[in-house]
């Protein structure tokens, strides 16, 4: 099997992936927190995950794919103080709190489709893993590395600390830690400021609360991701994965609830960590009013957007920058990626009709060489900005065949046809999409995705969303109409 190696978070090493239990792989990635759109930079560490999901598969692994909802218990502060950041949504639509998590959650699946992503082959929810959890924390409690508080239970980071390592993923030692501790309310319940939450005692007011040993309350957001991964992978697993802001605190934490519960030493063998998008050289980030949803990139309705793009040109983008480097999004990249991606798929087509050489001492070209590159780039960490610069040297050979500079065999062309339709297809995960160049390229599975989450927008009362799709396609010169057995779409 093709050699691979990660780069660690956790050693800051490139190392020779070696999995726990050949051939098969346990991979646990973060999900998302359902209250709102996903944005692109959102879409961006889930499409590191799906890549890294599909070239193991590509080598031949049997891939548990566990990727979780988070439903309950992420506090708008992402840390101990406010509000839980659904039953805030939920109480300022006037929702109960599942109509919100199924409301974006339907969301989130509708873009992952949209971006060819596969499904994992888990996902699982915060909510429905509520016993699970309070059991990990009994455990927690009954090795010492736990306290009860006025109704909360507390991780005692401190005394974790003298029987094992905290902080190595990070790099943030103790001392570090406390200085930059900010003062958060119900503070003073704890032993210590570095000490977090793994239960928390509800209010009366608050929505969503279970009964526990200690409170009617809920799970700190850190818990969850311990609980559902080792449910479902062990106590020990192949690669955790999530975005580079999940590192401190969350993944930290999540490493000592697993070792406080379980014992051992690291629950996870690689850890990996996507990096960021960034606008025209800044942060993306909804403060900073340069965060697109898919459907405003898409549809091109936003202010920093010249025109919209379609989600495989989006997809083919990002993958020209490794998943642990920042990415600029600029409306130029993108013009770029779409003229780069309409190249490749054009060379492609070609590839069944090439002319060939009567014998194979008539070619010129090395094959099996061009396809050890690709797989070198990609055993290189993932490294799909290689790949692909590879795969544009298989462009030029095939304009050299088609023009008649060069020559292949009928074998060698079997053997780069299959081997670019595994590249680009199975292991990009890019599609062909049929497309008219009219009113900048729309295409019929554009249109039903469009048409299906304004219906999703429909079904959830959110009628702001269905008018914006439906007046914003108006202006391109789509007419959506609705009838008794959902809607369609013509051009004006």
């Amino acid at each position: 099997m093709q050699p691979l190696y990660i780069q660690n978070s956790l050693s800051r090493k490139k190392e020779l992936f070696v999995p726990l239990n050949p051939p098969y792989v346990g991979m646990y990635v973060c999900g998302p927190t359902v209250y709102s759109n996903v944005h692109l930079g959102n879409v961006r560490t889930f499409l590191t995950f799906d890549i890294v999901y599909r070239y193991l598969t590509f080598l031949g692994y049997q891939v548990r794919y566990v990727r979780n909802i988070t439903d309950v218990g992420h506090l708008t502060g992402d840390s101990e103080d406010g509000e839980d950041k659904i039953g805030k949504k939920a109480r300022l639509e006037n929702l109960e709190p599942m109509e919100i998590v199924q409301k974006y959650t339907n969301d989130f699946h509708d873009v992952t489709r949209v971006f060819n992503m596969i499904s994992p082959s888990i996902e699982p929810s915060a909510t429905g893993h509520i016993v699970e959890q309070i059991e990990m924390i009994q455990k927690i409690l009954e090795r010492g590395y736990g306290y009860e508080s006025n109704g909360s239970v507390y991780f005692n980071v401190r005394k974790f600390s003298e029987d094992f390592p905290y902080g190595e993923l990070s790099g943030r030692r103790i001392d570090d830690q406390l200085s930059n501790t900010r003062s958060l309310d119900g503070q003073d319940e704890k032993n210590d400021p570095l000490d977090f939450a793994l239960w928390k005692k509800a209010d009366a007011s608050h929505l969503m609360k279970w009964p526990s040993p200690w409170s009617e309350g809920f799970p700190g957001w850190h818990l969850e991701c311990s609980v559902m991964s080792t449910k479902y992978l062990g106590t020990t697993f192949d690669i955790h994965g999530g975005g580079m802001d999940l590192k401190f605190p969350h993944h930290e934490c999540e490493i000592a609830q697993n070792v406080g519960a379980h014992g051992g030493s690291s629950p996870v063998n690689y850890w990996m960590h996507g990096n960021m998008l960034t606008v025209n050289g800044r942060k993306m980030a909804k403060s900073e009013g340069n965060g697109f949803t898919p459907e405003e990139l898409i549809t091109g309705n936003h202010p920093l957007l010249e025109r919209g793009y379609s989600a495989m040109t989006v997809r083919f983008f990002m993958l020209q920058g490794h998943y642990a480097s920042t990415l600029d999004f600029s409306n130029d990249a993108l013009q770029a990626a779409e003229k780069g991606l309409e190249r490749l798929v054009t060379a492609m087509s070609k590839l069944a009709d090439l002319p060939v050489t009567a014998s194979p001492e008539g070619s010129d070209a090395d094959i099996t060489s061009l396809l050890d590159r690709c797989a070198q780039a990609m055993g290189d960490d993932f490294n799909t900005p290689i790949l692909i610069s590879v795969l544009f040297d298989a462009v030029k050979l095939i304009n050299n065949v088609t023009s008649g500079k060069m020559a292949i065999s009928s074998a060698q062309r079997q053997e780069l046809k299959e081997g670019m339709e595994g590249y680009v297809f199975d292991v990009l995960g890019l599609k062909v999409e049929e497309k008219t160049r009219q009113d900048g390229g729309d295409t019929d599975a554009l249109m039903g995705l469009l048409v299906e989450l304004r219906g999703n927008a429909k079904t959830n009362k959110d009628w702001a969303t269905a008018d914006t799709i439906r007046d914003t396609l108006s202006q391109l010169g789509i007419t959506i109409m609705d009838g008794k057995d959902g809607s369609t779409w013509k051009k004006d």
